[in-house]
């Protein structure tokens, strides 16, 4: 007797309750986000498919080695030209000590009218400028080394140039602490430009500060270079874009011993008094030796 053929009978899926998760959700991935998790470009950001921004290059410094001969070629070319557009009047108060020129340690001029003192270089020798090249420290106040050409500038006329805040602060120490060695200083005494009004920007009279004593106390040999300037109005002014050309530069210059006025000065108003009697000393001798300014 034959038997029929059982069908399988459907078996119908088991219920799932909602306390358990189905078998079939699978479980997200742990090494991916969901697309709408993941982080968007911000406003600043490249796209997915948009190039990255240049980076700007940093400017590299010259080598240390080279700086003296930028500075030497600099300065040598500065000289040229103001002997070429200018014309140039010196001359020596009194009796000049032998070979004024050499062993050199603190040059300071007076009377600072514009930034265009450079043009004095017509004025010195080329051993001048090969110790400005190579043993030259200039303190340059913070407001003009920032400024985006002219500082660029004045960080080649020497070669040490130090960024100062016209206060007794760090920044006039670290000035203090390169005199060693061979060094020579290259200062403006007066710290500011005199104005058309013979007065500064604030309407002070232009008094010579303090800092030059201190330059002066630390050194314990050497000369002192007081160079008179007549004034630079005429060829370009606080503010003036473009100077003028052949007209004639003034500057009378004498040279001192640091160890005998500074011992001179000591013996008259003491250590307390010598910061002050340096100031009026110079004050003194810039009203009395500078050469009469031309009028713009």
């Amino acid at each position: 007797m034959s038997q029929e053929p059982v069908s399988p009978e459907p078996v119908s899926p088991e219920p799932v309750s909602p306390e358990q998760p189905s078998a079939q959700v699978t479980a997200p991935q742990t090494g991916a986000a969901p697309a709408s998790a993941q982080q968007q470009p911000g406003p600043n950001q490249p796209g997915p498919n948009q190039p990255l921004p240049e980076q700007p290059v940093p400017e590299q410094p010259a080598p240390p080695w080279i700086q003296p001969y930028i500075t030497y070629t600099l300065v040598t070319f500065l000289k040229l030209f103001a002997r070429t557009f200018y014309r140039g009047e010196f001359s020596w108060v009194g009796d000049p000590l032998p070979n004024p020129w050499n062993d050199l340690r603190v040059v300071a001029i007076l009377n600072h009218t514009s930034l265009y003192e450079w043009l004095y270089a017509a004025c010195v020798p080329q051993s001048f400028i090969r110790r400005l090249a190579w043993h030259g420290v200039v303190p340059v106040a913070e407001k003009t080394i920032q400024r985006p050409m002219v500082g660029q500038f004045f960080r080649m006329v020497a070669h040490h140039v130090v960024s100062i805040t016209r206060k007794r602060d760090h920044t006039w120490e670290a000035v203090l602490q390169r005199l060693e060695g061979n060094t020579m200083v290259v200062m403006l005494p007066e710290g500011r430009m005199k104005r058309a009004t013979g007065l500064d920007l604030h309407g002070n009279p232009m008094s010579i500060r303090g800092g030059i004593a201190d330059v002066l106390n630390s050194l314990p040999e050497g000369r002192l270079l007081l160079a008179y300037s007549g004034g630079l109005h005429h060829i370009q002014h606080p503010g003036q874009r473009l100077p003028n050309f052949f007209r004639t530069i003034r500057m009378n210059l004498e040279v001192v011993d640091i160890p005998t006025y500074r011992q001179q000065l000591l013996d008259e108003h003491g250590e307390a008094g010598f910061r002050k009697a340096v100031t009026r000393d110079l004050e003194h001798r810039r009203d009395q030796h500078c050469p009469p300014e031309i009028k713009p």
